[in-house]
């Protein structure tokens, strides 16, 4: 028989959290190795207890995407899920760029959670109905730079942290700014700049903060 899959649930709203273990639990696929209620608890709990899945709110205290960036950096193999009460595309797209691999809306039906994460421990990214339409426009009004990053024509992907890296630079931040805010070092983020360059095919820095808008 195969173990249970572990799920870290992350939510600083204990009435939702207990929803969600309630629903998990009542599926013998699943059980639930930590809750907490904060963005800082969710990357320690990720790393403590290794779990196959993390459920993370977008709005919880630190910060539901910031969350999944970290936790996708340190645990790659871990499937992360976000389940919101937010349809913005500003949450939708920031948390498919940080790795996750569903986006979830709190007024789901709870019983059909535990199959949505099967679906996506099977390969498959989950997204309401409501929110797909939200992502093929997405993908049809980028440049063609930008349409080649995200559908791997001859380009390679991004990883998480580049597409960090990225948005720090949107925001004007320097390379000195953005390795005190990711706690690296200044060579790390330079690398890391120099890694985004040379697979989006930009020539220089300013070309690439000119041409290659990640938020559109």
């Amino acid at each position: 028989m195969n173990d249970p899959v572990r799920v870290l649930l992350a939510d600083d709203h204990v009435p939702t959290r207990d929803d969600i273990r309630r629903a998990l639990e009542a599926d013998s696929r699943f059980v639930v190795c930590a809750e907490v209620g904060d963005a800082p608890a969710a990357i320690e709990g990720a790393v403590r207890e290794a779990p196959d899945v993390c459920v993370l709110d977008v709005r919880m205290p630190g910060r539901g995407v910031a969350a999944a960036w970290e936790i996708s950096a340190r645990r790659p193999q871990t499937k992360i899920v976000m389940l919101t009460v937010s349809r913005d595309d500003s949450d939708l797209f920031a948390s498919l760029r940080a790795g996750a691999s569903g986006y979830l809306l709190k007024d789901m039906d709870p019983e059909q959670l535990p199959d949505a994460l099967s679906d996506v421990l099977n390969g498959e990214a989950v997204l309401p109905p409501s929110l797909v339409a939200r992502v093929i426009e997405e993908f049809r009004d980028r440049s063609p730079r930008r349409r080649a990053v995200l559908a791997g024509d001859g380009y390679e992907t991004l990883t998480s942290r580049e597409w960090q890296v990225l948005d720090l630079l949107r925001q004007g931040l320097s390379t000195a700014a953005i390795a005190r805010k990711l706690v690296v070092s200044p060579v790390t983020v330079r690398s890391h700049i120099n890694n985004i360059l040379r697979k989006v095919r930009a020539p220089s820095r300013q070309a690439l903060l000119e041409d290659f808008d990640p938020r559109g």
